[in-house]
């Protein structure tokens, strides 16, 4: 079924980017994994906003809905015209989830039954289920995202049981032929009946796909492979990341349950707003205060950048609102060479309170000019 990125958040179609910023940050404090919260909510929350948030990716979705990359990179769909989303078709004749059969939907069961497939392909050994994937937040300030930064995060996930390795047998231990899948790592399971009587291959329920099981099973783990674990992991930034942007770190999430493959680790990271710069894309912006004698006499004034302090000439009978550009002096480009730009908008400042000589002074003046 199609998703509604815009519901996921909570948010109307005319959202501004600010306003989805703050649903997403609200939404991923709520159910983050770590404070309690469900892992499928908080991933479906981060692909909503990692979509949402980007111009073009937004633009594209507004137009396909979640089918967009598929429709960018085909032109369109073809065939099947009228069952484009086969989980939506799936839904919608009720085919729901089957005990016993490791997660698969009825749909998925029937074309396995018609067409004799199996997802270990014909005649393999069944695919174990591997780790799920976990999900974090981290801040950062807009100098770690401009020089790249390392950054500690501390998670309690589920690691390779080290007594076993992840093979579930006590040490010394033999594995033998699973007495149910009979080393296969799959069973036949049969639905339905009559006419509509199916058969379906499935992942073998005692041995979990591998087709052997331990003679005595590791008195850490249970024969479950896996133990609960609190680790600290150093995560590398790199310079001129933005905003919400993912780090994906391969197989640094939960480790699968009897030997199978670990999950990924997603960071998403959170660049604090700063007072003084605005960031848009790789290039910053700063807004200069001067008084009516600087722009109409010229001056020199000395700005921040993210390196230091620069002086900066103002030119005689510059107007407000003008913007001056110190090329290189934005962010860094990310996985790219090179630096985007600093703009200086400049703002004259009309003064409230004044003397009566200046008052006198600037009417002399006003008759000048």
């Amino acid at each position: 079924m199609s998703k509604d990125y815009y519901k996921t958040l909570g948010i109307s179609r005319t959202a501004s980017p600010d306003e989805i910023k703050r649903a997403y940050r609200r939404l991923a404090q709520q159910h983050h994994p770590d404070k309690g919260g469900d892992q499928e909510k908080f991933k479906e929350i981060n692909e909503a906003y990692q979509v949402l948030s980007d111009s073009q990716k937004k633009g594209q979705y507004d137009q396909y809905g979640t089918t967009f990359e598929h429709a960018q990179a085909q032109g369109g769909a073809h065939g099947f015209e009228g069952f484009r989303d086969f989980s939506s078709f799936a839904e919608a004749f009720n085919f729901g989830q089957t005990e016993g059969t490791n997660g698969a939907s009825g749909f998925e069961d029937i074309f396995e039954g018609i067409f004799g497939g199996n997802r270990a392909g014909r005649g393999g050994r069944a695919s174990r289920k591997r780790g799920q994937d976990i999900g974090v937040d981290i801040e950062i300030s807009i100098e770690d995202a401009f020089r790249g930064a390392e950054k500690e995060i501390s998670l309690r996930r589920h690691a390779l049981c080290d007594k076993c390795s992840g093979g579930g047998a006590e040490p010394g231990s033999k594995m033998k032929t699973c007495p149910t899948c009979k080393g296969v790592g799959q069973i036949e399971q049969r639905t339905g009946g009559g006419f509509f009587s199916f058969s379906q291959v499935i992942t073998c329920p005692e041995c979990h796909g591998r087709g052997k099981i331990p003679e005595k099973v590791c008195s850490k783990c249970s024969s479950d492979g896996r133990i609960k674990e609190d680790k600290t992991l150093r995560i590398k930034i790199p310079a001129g990341i933005s905003d919400g942007q993912v780090i994906s770190l391969a197989g640094q999430g939960e480790a699968g349950a009897h030997g199978a493959s670990a999950g990924d680790l997603y960071v998403t990271v959170h660049v604090k707003s700063d007072s003084r710069f605005t960031r848009e894309g790789d290039n910053l912006f700063y807004d200069l205060p001067i008084s009516f004698a600087q722009a109409a006499l010229g001056d020199k004034v000395t700005v921040p950048t993210l390196v230091g302090s620069v002086n900066l000439k103002i030119p005689e009978g510059i107007e407000s609102g003008t913007n001056i550009r110190l090329e290189g002096k934005g962010m860094p480009r990310l996985q790219r060479r090179g630096f985007g730009d600093m703009i200086v908008r400049v703002k004259i400042k009309t003064p409230k309170h004044l003397s009566k000589r200046a008052k006198e002074l600037l009417g002399e003046l006003k008759k000048e000019m």
